[in-house]
């Protein structure tokens, strides 16, 4: 009587602890499966895109004067300083803005023709081979510098300064350089963007095997590119466009998802 009635406890016990085993391996296998899955990752190359116009503008010009006299050509300097200055006054920039350079000094060598005043060669330093040694002139030169933030203004400046010919000036205006001085907070904005898109790039490559695009496990940024507007050059160094008013910013990112 007793072992019957011992066998009748123990069945049940033993289907119990049973179906624990099955249950335990069940869970084990399930995590295990997870823990394995969630080792798998996906690297995807984010990109993002945005036309900027410049915020800050600085144009150069050189002008100059020459004579057989030293005192002369100052002289014809200073007077050709005021013309320039009252110009870009007329054109509305301020007073503070117009900064000047230093004076260079240039002398003229005659050619070994002989020929006056056709120079062959100017020389800070001295004569070439090509000049007799003597020297029959010097020239003076400044360059006068405008840096400001209403860079349509600038832009038209550049290519207006030679009217300056016209009023006796020999001068010669340099192509403007623009820059964007929001430059920090651009690349942080560019950057979340560029990263969204790897995330959309990642759950495209994720649904197509039906799985789904888990945590960031690794990231790394790629060079800023600032061209001209529209231009797809790249560098592996970076660009960084002065010479356009209007230009095309791209960040790149390359993010590692886990697979969930």
């Amino acid at each position: 009587m007793e072992n019957t009635h011992m066998k009748k406890n123990i069945l049940p016990a033993a289907f119990i602890l049973a179906i624990g085993f099955i249950i335990a391996a069940l869970i084990i296998s399930g995590t295990w499966r997870k823990v394995a899955k969630g080792n798998v990752t996906i690297s995807v190359t984010g990109s993002a895109s945005k036309n900027i116009k410049s915020d800050l503008a600085i144009w150069d010009g050189t002008f100059y004067n020459e004579s057989s006299s030293l005192t002369e050509a100052y002289t014809k300097l200073q007077e050709s300083n005021k013309t320039v200055k009252n110009y870009l006054l007329s054109k509305g920039f301020a007073d503070e803005q117009i900064k000047y350079s230093s004076i260079t000094t240039t002398n003229l060598y005659e050619s070994k023709s002989g020929t006056t005043p056709t120079y062959d060669y100017y020389s800070s330093s001295g004569p070439k081979s090509q000049s007799s040694g003597k020297i029959i002139g010097y020239r003076l030169s400044q360059q006068v510098s405008i840096e400001s933030n209403d860079v349509d203004k600038i832009d038209k400046l550049s290519r207006e300064a030679t009217e300056l010919i016209n009023q006796g000036i020999a001068i010669n205006s340099d192509p403007p350089r623009f820059m964007y001085t929001k430059i920090a907070e651009l690349k942080i904005e560019m950057i979340g963007l560029a990263t969204q898109d790897a995330k959309l790039r990642a759950e495209q490559i994720a649904n197509s095997t039906d799985n789904k695009v888990g945590e960031v496990r690794s990231s790394r940024t790629g060079v800023f590119q600032i061209n001209s507007k529209n231009s797809t050059e790249v560098s592996d160094y970076g660009i960084n466009d002065v010479s356009s008013l209007e230009k095309t910013v791209t960040a790149v990112v390359n993010v590692s998802f886990s697979i969930e």
